[in-house]
């Protein structure tokens, strides 16, 4: 497999903007390749022309001053805007499932949740159940003050008012719940700790 397929690959399975520095560092981790950012970007470059006319299109934030050298996701081609439209709605319609019952409860109760947390937690990938509980408008994403590298999920507004309470708080055993899932959280960056030195 080339750097263009697996920067592919990368961002699919993230499902989220990943910086330049973010691509370098998980392909240097897990595919064991000293890539450079020059490298990344003609394969990012690449990847760009090669699904010119698909269903899906690479998106760029250039930040050239920025030491992350701007992010990178995949979204929809806009001409299909019409069908994803559609697609969203009907979404909308249905029931939750049992995997997004599960990550907003953690997003309820640990009020914020990076989707690393979210994933420790439930033991798998929840990038495209939290896409699914952002469309419907469940959970809100914004930048992390202490990394603006990462995202953390937080419930919406439009969530805690559907469920008739004014703050996390409410929620039944609050305090026994949101201990556990710190002790999980806290698990996950001791790990990432370890990992590091």
């Amino acid at each position: 497999m080339n750097l263009e397929s697996k920067i592919e690959a990368i961002l699919f399975f993230k499902g989220e903007p990943v910086s330049l520095k973010k691509l370098q560092d998980i392909l240097s981790a897990q595919a064991g390749l000293e890539v450079s950012k020059k490298e990344i970007e003609e394969a990012i470059s690449n990847l760009k022309n090669n699904i010119l006319n698909r269903g899906i299109v690479l998106l760029e934030k250039s930040e050239p001053a920025s030491p992350s050298g701007g992010e990178v996701t995949l979204g929809t081609a806009p001409e299909l805007s019409n069908l994803i439209e559609e697609l969203q709605k009907e979404e909308l319609k249905k029931e939750l499932s049992k995997a997004s019952l599960e990550t907003l409860s953690i997003v309820l109760y640990k009020n914020g949740a990076s989707r690393a947390e979210i994933d420790y937690i439930r033991g798998v990938n929840s990038s495209f159940t939290l896409r699914a509980l952002s469309v419907r408008g469940l959970v809100e994403k914004t930048t992390d003050v202490k990394d603006n590298r990462r995202y953390i999920y937080k419930p919406s507004f439009e969530t805690l008012s559907f469920m008739g309470i004014k703050s996390v708080e409410e929620l039944p055993d609050y305090g026994g719940v949101s201990y556990s899932m710190e002790i999980a959280a806290k698990n996950l960056e001791d790990e990432n700790n370890t990992e590091e030195n």
